[in-house]
């Protein structure tokens, strides 16, 4: 079974564009990453917050923080689908990169992602 890529888009056959379920998976978490709450209708507390601290200065505090908060958010949106072993938050120069750890719970496969804000330096 495929489920609809994100984001959304047509393959060369002219219909939605599916993907496989952990590609998918990956999709809902930068989903869950880089949505801002009340962005979503009908949704308002759904997101992390992630991209309100890109303005935030680089520091071990902010690191924590986003820690927290991806996390947090990660538990309470795809919590069916996955369970989070970890989520680490490089501190780098210029950018935030944040590792998630996760295993899907349906076939109890590790996953390791890493996420970067679009447009920063990685």
């Amino acid at each position: 079974m495929s489920d609809l890529d994100f984001p959304y888009r047509f393959d060369s056959l002219g219909r939605t564009a599916t993907t496989a379920r952990d590609d998918h998976i990956r999709d809902l978490i930068e989903q869950v990453l880089f949505t801002a709450p009340g962005e979503r209708v009908m949704r308002p507390d759904f997101g992390s917050g992630l991209l309100a601290l890109v303005f935030e200065p680089n520091s071990s505090t902010l690191a924590a923080t986003t820690q927290m908060l991806v996390q947090g958010a990660l538990q309470q949106y795809l919590s069916d689908l996955i369970a989070v072993q970890s989520v680490q938050v490089v501190n780098d120069d210029s950018a935030l990169r944040v590792d998630v750890s996760y295993v899907v719970l349906l076939d109890r496969s590790t996953h390791v992602e890493s996420f970067a804000v679009p447009g920063s330096a990685t």
